[in-house]
Formats: C-alpha cells, sequence, structure tokens
C-alpha cells in the first residue's frame, strides 16, 4: 500500500533506473528533489529485497490516501527511535546546529612529520577517501589531520568515540532545549552538510553501535527517519579515523578499552597509516619549537631529551621495558621546564604516572645522558636496585 505521494515517487524513481531492479547506488543518483517527489526510500525493506544493496520494484502499485510512510529499512544508517515515540505536540522539528565554522588553529611551531603530506594531499584533493590512522599514543595522529585542515582552511569536524557512542551522538536525535524538544543534528551529519572533513578520534574505543556509518564510509547519503530527511554528503566531505590500534584490539593490553572492530567496518576504509614517532632531527625540531613557544629555549636539553627519548623507545621495542616516552610527554616535560627552571624536576612530574620501578629506571637512565644533572633523594635506591634489570 502507498500513498499517492509514494506512488509519484515510485513511477518517477522506476523512469529513472529504467528496469525492474534498482540498487542502493541508484537511490542515491536520484535526484528526488528536482522531481519534487518524495525520496523512494520506502522501497528498500525486506520485501523488496533481492540481495545485499539490490532491490525489485513492486509488481502492483495501490494506492492508498490514508495510509502514512513508514521505512522500516534502508541501505543507509536510520535512527533506531521512531519518531512517533516523541509526543507530536512537544516537538520542534527546528535544526539545531552546534557545530559552527569549524577550520582548526594552526599550531605554533608545528613541525610536520609521519604521513603528513599524504593526509593533506588526501583532503585537499576534495575525493572522498576514508584514511585510518594507527600508532602509539603521542605520536601527532590527531594533531597532523587538524593542522593539514588549519593549512588547507578546511572544516574539521572532531568526534572523541567512547563505548557509549551511538546513533544519537553521531547522526542526531532530539534534546531539551528551552523547555521544547528540538531535534539537533549530530555532528556526521553536519559535517556531511558542510562538506567538512570528519574526524573519528579513538575509533578503536567504538562498539558495535558504530556500524551505523557503514553507508558514510561508502560515500553515500543517511536517511534520517525522525525528521524524514534524507542528507547527501557535500563536495570535499571525507571521513578520517584514528587508533592506537588496528581495530584487532590490544594484545599486550597497554590500550585498554580499545575493541576488536567488525571486519566490515574497517574494510570500508581504503587506506590504513601507520604513524611512526618522528626521526631524531625532526624530533629535536619539535621539541625546541615547544621551548620557543613556552618562552625557555635550552637546545642542550632539547638534545638530551631527544636522546633519552629515542633509547626508552629502542628498549621499548626490543620488549625490554614496558613503558615509552612519547613526543606529547617530551612536551609536557618541556612545559614543566618552562615553569620550574629544572630539568630533573621537570623529568620527575612528567613520568610520575609511571610505577616507580619505571619511574626510577628512566630518571636513572636520564642521568647518564645529563651528567649534569642528579637523581631527586629517594630515587637513588630504586634505581640501583633496577640498574642490572633493565638494559639501557
Amino acid at each position: 500500500m502507498f500513498t499517492a505521494r509514494q506512488q509519484e515517487s515510485l513511477k518517477s524513481f522506476q523512469s529513472f533506473v529504467g528496469g525492474n531492479t534498482f540498487t542502493t547506488q541508484d537511490l542515491s543518483n536520484f535526484d528526488y528533489k528536482r522531481e519534487n517527489v518524495v525520496h523512494p526510500g520506502f522501497l528498500c525493506n525486506s520485501d523488496y529485497r533481492v540481495k545485499r544493496g539490490e532491490y525489485r520494484f513492486p509488481d502492483n502499485i495501490i494506492s492508498d490516501q490514508s495510509s502514512t510512510c513508514d521505512i522500516h529499512r534502508i541501505d543507509e544508517p536510520v535512527l533506531q527511535e521512531r519518531a512517533a515515540e516523541v509526543p507530536a505536540a512537544a516537538v520542534n522539528l527546528m535544526m539545531v546546529t552546534d557545530v559552527e565554522k569549524m577550520v582548526p588553529e594552526k599550531f605554533e611551531g608545528f613541525v610536520p612529520w609521519g604521513h603528513f603530506r599524504d593526509i593533506k594531499n588526501i583532503i585537499k584533493s576534495k575525493i572522498f577517501y576514508p584514511m585510518f590512522i594507527t600508532g602509539l599514543s603521542g605520536n601527532g595522529k590527531t594533531l597532523s589531520v587538524s593542522q593539514a585542515c588549519a593549512e588547507l582552511n578546511r572544516e574539521c569536524v572532531r568526534v572523541n568515540v567512547t563505548i557509549e557512542t551511538d546513533e544519537d551522538d553521531l547522526i542526531g536525535g532530539f534534546r531539551l532545549v528551552d523547555g521544547e524538544t528540538k531535534f539537533n543534528l549530530g555532528p556526521v551529519a553536519q559535517a556531511m552538510e558542510k562538506g567538512a572533513v570528519l574526524l573519528l578520534d579513538e575509533i578503536d574505543l567504538a562498539s558495535n553501535k558504530i556500524m551505523c556509518l557503514q553507508p558514510v564510509l561508502e560515500g553515500n547519503g543517511i536517511y534520517i527517519k525522525k525528521i524524514n530527511r534524507y542528507i547527501k554528503p557535500a563536495p570535499g566531505f571525507t571521513v578520517i579515523a584514528t587508533a592506537n590500534t588496528k581495530g584487532k584490539g590490544s594484545d599486550d593490553g597497554r590500550f585498554i578499552g580499545t575493541n576488536i572492530l567488525n571486519e566490515a567496518f574497517l574494510e570500508r576504509f581504503p587506506v590504513t597509516m601507520e604513524q611512526p614517532y618522528p626521526a631524531t632531527a625532526t624530533e629535536k625540531k619539535i621539541v625546541l619549537g615547544s621551548m620557543e613557544k613556552y618562552g625557555k629555549v635550552d637546545s642542550e636539553f632539547a638534545d638530551r631529551l631527544v636522546t633519552w627519548a629515542e633509547v626508552i623507545r629502542k628498549s621499548y621495542f626490543d620488549g625490554a621495558v614496558d613503558e615509552l616516552i612519547s613526543t606529547r610527554r617530551l612536551d609536557h616535560i618541556v612545559k614543566a621546564f618552562a615553569i620550574f627552571k629544572d630539568r630533573m624536576k621537570a623529568i620527575e612530574l612528567c613520568v610520575n604516572r609511571f610505577d616507580e620501578d619505571t619511574k626510577a629506571s628512566f630518571m636513572d637512565l636520564y642521568s647518564k645522558v645529563d651528567e649534569d644533572v642528579k637523581i631527586p633523594m629517594g630515587l637513588e635506591e630504586v634505581s640501583e636496585e633496577n640498574e642490572s634489570e633493565v638494559p639501557f
């Protein structure tokens, strides 16, 4: 049973396709607004499904003026709650858009490394080409994306993903605003409309609820059933995901909370980039840039910090230690040094997050790299006990 408007849409869409079956790509290509008809997504349900992504047109078209549009399935992610679940009298279908112009600010002293040029080239092309960027914590994955957007003057909508993130957070949902129920368009939908870069940060923390983004990762539009609105991605829209793992979970338990992502979801990212820590010369430029930013430049200290971090990382990758010093932590140390004007105090404060043995070992190593400093009282005994255990 179809309404008169649905019947008009069906005839127009079938004429556009020119056959007895259609695909989800046909739905995306059909300009229903130009034809002045409703979107034919109501045809995408199990009654007409031929196979994955393909449907047949109904044999008989029966008009029912009293029936209402009830779209059970469309090969686009839809919000699971029905609009009817919200009392009609209380619903104000005004769009509440809280993602304004979001071109990231340029980071003073930013030094590109790793896949920065590749990321920038993809964003610059304005071709829809989802990227999955993986790498250890604090090595500039998110920063590279934001700075590429900043240099290109491109809007970047960042979503910090957690295990609780769901369709309502991503696509949109009803919110109570000033005593009125309004529909809040989610960051994914807004990024699509703006033709912005959608940054899904820490994607490997997500649950299977993230599967609602499948059609988005294919470059298709999304149908929001609650407000009967179909959103197509504007030119320039693309998706970039960052993660500490490759979506296969954390084998060593280092990144607790990361999940194994659905293979079909991961397969929709054409490229995976493994972001490394910067080379020694590059990292020194980064550290010196941070020192200039915080107003306390010490080239000798920068040299020794980078050497210290490099030795620790080598030990980590060799399996000798369980922790490492990230580029981000070096920046923390530089900031502490600008505040306290004391090398060893800056290091101690910033390695306090590690267990006592690791902390003592790291500080002992630094005292060997920098002979001008001394290990604080109380840590000397611990470092001596562990000296033979850590092959620095």
